[in-house]
């Protein structure tokens, strides 16, 4: 796993700001790590998170949308897992080119914490479990905290 090059995610004073969280359902043992991790980063920020759970990945971007009308910044959360079929490319490309789209149509930063993974070890290597390599669900909400900060000193 590359992991070089990462900054540390240092939670920013981020009071008053609003968060939209939203997290597919599938592989709930990581998507709920990756949420609690989420709001956790949130927390640690000053800003108020609101979760909203969604059926699977191809589901986030069209909530993260109406999340993105309403908040000041917006995280997506899921764990995409290869299988045998061409399904995890077309969903991996769909999810991400939506949260694209989204970030920039609504001028509204989407952290985007969609796992990718060949393996199920790999998701679970990435959720914020105790013994994880990394937490992407704190890194993604952190990073949309701080591009939500920049933003408004830009405007």
């Amino acid at each position: 796993m590359s992991g070089e090059g990462r900054p540390g995610a240092v939670a920013p004073d981020a009071a008053g700001l609003t968060v939209g969280v939203v997290a597919a359902s599938w592989h709930a043992k990581i998507t709920d790590q990756l949420v609690a991790r989420a709001v956790q980063a949130c927390d640690d920020s000053g800003a108020t998170a609101t979760v909203v759970r969604v059926p699977g990945s191809l589901e986030i971007p069209v909530v993260a949308q109406a999340l993105a009308r309403r908040c000041d910044a917006v995280v997506a959360l899921g764990a995409v897992i290869k299988g045998e079929t061409a399904h995890f490319d077309y969903v991996c490309d769909s999810v991400t080119s939506g949260l694209t789209r989204i970030s920039l149509d609504e001028e509204t930063p989407v952290g985007n914490g969609v796992l990718t993974c060949e393996t199920l070890d790999q998701a679970l290597d990435r959720s914020g479990l105790p013994g994880s390599k990394e937490d992407k669900g704190y890194e993604s909400a952190i990073a949309a905290l701080e591009t939500a900060l920049l933003l408004r000193n830009l405007h």
